[in-house]
């Protein structure tokens, strides 16, 4: 009998040349417990290059609807117990999975975030960033001023997303971010204190297009949740 939790690997794609590399690191995990769900969000270009890996994955194609419903798609057709997102021009390191899902058994815990490489467009990782939050107490003041987490390090039991809804696409670039957010009322935050990811920094990244906007969703994000996450402390 398997007692090996599954684990749901989500990449939401809409024209991306690198899925590829991100398909193919969601499938080389050490973790053989997985399902790796790309969601196509409308993309006219780069479809191709998901064809080779159309018996080893599922593929969901839908209309464009931003990142946070790819990501919710995913969610709502996925079987495992436990969900990852891995964005279309990233990639997971190969023990990335094992790693984590090993942590949050050992420790407990249904939220969980890790430390990651950067990467550039040619896929040579740059440096390492190990987000240091502290306490509980310093966390909740580090999350209300900034978001150190990086999205695709993260690794959630499906059932917090009964608890607290889906990803809201409402805000179309910082859903991530807000999701953390109204996550921590109810669950500890843990880090794996290893780089778990590769995170692409390149000019058509949506963080560099879209700053502007970005900007102004952070600010109603964190005016939203500053009440509940402050009455915490």
């Amino acid at each position: 009998m398997n007692s090996k939790p599954v684990v749901t690997i989500v990449i939401p794609f809409y024209n991306c040349k690198y899925i590829g590399e991100a398909i193919e690191s969601a499938l080389q995990q050490t973790y053989n417990h997985i399902e790796v769900i790309v969601v196509d969000d409308g993309s006219t270009q780069h479809t191709e290059l998901i064809t080779p890996y159309k018996d080893q994955i599922r593929y969901i194609r839908k209309v464009n609807g931003g990142t946070a419903t790819a990501l919710n798609t995913g969610i709502v057709h996925a079987k495992g117990q436990y969900f990852a997102w891995l964005s279309s021009d990233d990639a997971f390191l190969p023990h990335k999975v094992e790693t984590q899902v090993n942590y949050m058994l050992e420790k407990g815990l249904s939220f969980t975030q890790s430390a990651y490489h950067y990467m550039n467009s040619l896929s040579e990782q740059t440096e390492t960033i190990y987000p240091k939050l502290g306490s509980r107490s310093d966390m909740i003041h580090t999350l209300l001023s900034y978001c150190p987490i990086n999205g695709c390090s993260v690794m959630l039991g499906m059932q917090v997303f009964g608890k607290v809804g889906l990803f809201n696409p409402n805000f179309r670039y910082a859903h991530d971010y807000e999701m953390w957010l109204r996550l921590l009322p109810y669950y500890e935050l843990g880090c794996v204190d290893i780089p778990l990811i590769k995170y692409r920094m390149h000019e058509q990244m949506g963080t560099a297009r879209h700053m502007e906007e970005i900007e102004k969703e952070v600010a109603a994000i964190q005016n939203l949740h500053r009440s509940a996450l402050l009455s915490l402390l």
